[in-house]
Order: structure tokens, then C-alpha cells, then sequence
């Protein structure tokens, strides 16, 4: 039988057709998997964004604390008011910020012949703007740094601070005009109770006394039942025009954080304002403040 004839044309044609199938398919996969793994990556990168925290907004300031309770922070003693001076203690003077929905603040003053009591409230919103963390997470650290530059001892058991005087009693470097006492290291204030102005002479150092308890209760300490978190610092301060003792309650609830600072003046060196008054009183607005922000 004859052979038929062989066309070069013809096979070179089928070799490209055959190339170009293979190159297609080849092709079309790679696509794929690439529209894939995009597809992919994209649903593991869009995790939900952090939950928001409760306050969006914040009260004013100045009309947070009851009348009532501004009147026993801030005695007169026996001098008497007038209507208007009345009203111009207890109303407060407004701090100024710029955006109220971020940060309000207002403040007391009352003079008297026994000393001079200044109380403020400042009260701070938190907003993370980081999608990966929560208002309340970034709160706690703002709140966390707070403690710590106080240096509160943990475990909310009242224990010194570092800052206790050594049991020798002798003072340490610093110590005198300008120094700066943690109630802890000084109980004269508790000693005095029994005096009708809570006070008691300087002179007398407490560490020197074996007995003396230096981790009572009016020492600085976390304190467990306030807010999500919260602490109460206590520092006696003495100067040349006098010495004074303040008292700060720092607390968080949600991504609010507030920070109440309570202070009583003295031109005489000899009467120590007393921790325990101050303490207790602080201690009541702020559970007071807390409790409005709650509702």
C-alpha cells in the first residue's frame, strides 16, 4: 500500500496547540491559588475590632458631689456663711478642657482660722484608637502607670511603703523642710485622735518605737472594693510656710478613670492633720462618685 505523505506544517501546529492547552491550564491554577490565599489572608486580617468602652460621654464635674458631702470635707468650724459665700465655696470652680466628652475636672477651697482643705476631682475618658485594644484595657494601663509612680505596695494589705524610715528612727537624706512623709511612716496623726484637733508633735517618729504598727490601715494600699481597680496614696508634706496632708483616691470603672486628691493645710507645724478623717472622707466621695457613674 502507498504511504501517505508527511506534512511538516501539520505537526507544528498540533505542538503549539498542545503547548498553549498546557500553558493555559498551568496558568488558570496559578490564579486561582493566588485569588485564594488573597481571599484568605484578607478574612484572617479583619478580626473583629475591640469592644468600646461603657462611657461615651462625661457628667459635669462640679455637680457630681452631694452638698451634703462637700460641707463635711470642707468644715468652717464655727464661722458662718453668708448665702453667697456659701455659694461660692460649694459650687466649685470648673476646670477648663477641651473637649468635656474626654476630660472634666473641678475644684474646692475653704479657709479657716483651723487651716485651709482643698479638694479637686479630675475625671479622665479613655479611648484606644488601637482597633486590637479595648477603652477598658488602655484605661488599666493608663491606671496601672498611675499606681505605680505612687508606688503602692500590692496585694491591698496596707504594708509600708518603700519609703518607711529605718527602724533607728533617724531620718534619712531629704528629710526636713520640702520632704515629703507616706502616712505609713507616720502615725502622729493617729496618735492624736484623742485631741480635739487631730494632731500631734512632729518631733515624735513612731519607726523609733518597737511597738509602733507601720502597716495599718491608714497606709497607702489598693483598695479592692472600688471601681474595676483603685488605690489610696497619703503623704504628709512639711514646709516653711506650714504642713499639709494629702490624700489621693485613684480609680478606674470601665474606660473612666478618676482621680480625687484631698488635702488639709496647717501653719502650725506642731498639729499634723489627721490620716484617718481625711482617709474616711476621701474614701466616701469616691465611693459616691462611683456610684453616679454607675446609674
Amino acid at each position: 500500500m502507498p504511504r501517505k505523505p508527511f506534512v511538516p506544517g501539520a505537526a507544528l501546529v498540533v505542538a503549539a496547540a498542545l503547548a498553549a492547552g498546557l500553558t493555559a491550564c498551568t496558568g488558570g491554577s496559578s490564579a486561582d491559588d493566588e485569588a485564594g490565599d488573597a481571599k484568605s489572608g484578607g478574612t484572617a486580617s479583619s478580626s473583629p475590632a475591640a469592644e468600646p468602652g461603657r462611657y461615651q460621654t462625661l457628667p459635669e464635674a462640679c455637680g457630681l458631689p452631694a452638698r451634703g458631702t462637700l460641707r463635711g470635707m470642707l468644715p468652717g468650724g464655727d464661722q458662718q456663711l453668708s448665702r453667697a459665700e456659701a455659694k461660692k465655696i460649694y459650687a466649685g470652680q470648673p476646670d477648663i478642657t477641651y473637649d468635656t466628652d474626654r476630660r472634666v475636672g473641678c475644684r474646692w477651697t475653704r479657709e479657716t482660722t483651723a487651716g485651709t482643705r482643698h479638694l479637686s476631682l479630675d475625671i479622665q475618658r479613655v479611648v484606644s484608637y488601637d482597633a486590637a485594644v479595648s477603652d477598658d484595657d488602655k484605661a488599666q494601663g493608663i491606671y496601672d502607670s498611675k499606681e505605680l509612680a505612687a508606688q503602692i505596695p500590692p496585694g491591698g494589705n496596707g504594708s509600708p511603703s518603700p519609703a518607711t524610715p529605718s527602724p533607728s528612727g533617724t531620718k534619712g537624706k531629704g528629710e526636713g523642710e520640702g520632704a515629703t512623709t507616706n502616712s505609713s511612716t507616720d502615725k502622729k496623726g493617729k496618735a492624736a485622735s484623742g485631741s480635739p484637733s487631730g494632731a500631734s508633735d512632729p518631733s515624735a517618729d513612731p519607726s523609733a518605737d518597737p511597738s509602733a504598727d507601720l502597716s495599718d490601715s491608714t497606709a497607702p494600699r489598693v483598695l479592692d472594693d472600688l471601681g474595676d481597680a483603685a488605690f489610696l496614696n497619703d503623704k504628709l508634706v512639711t514646709a516653711d510656710s506650714g504642713v499639709h496632708r494629702d490624700v489621693t483616691v485613684v480609680f478606674r470603672t470601665s474606660n473612666v478613670i478618676v482621680t480625687l486628691t484631698y488635702d488639709q493645710w496647717s501653719t502650725d507645724k506642731t498639729m499634723l492633720p489627721e490620716s484617718q478623717e481625711l482617709q474616711d472622707k476621701a474614701r466616701s466621695l469616691a465611693g459616691e462618685l462611683s456610684e453616679s457613674l454607675s446609674e
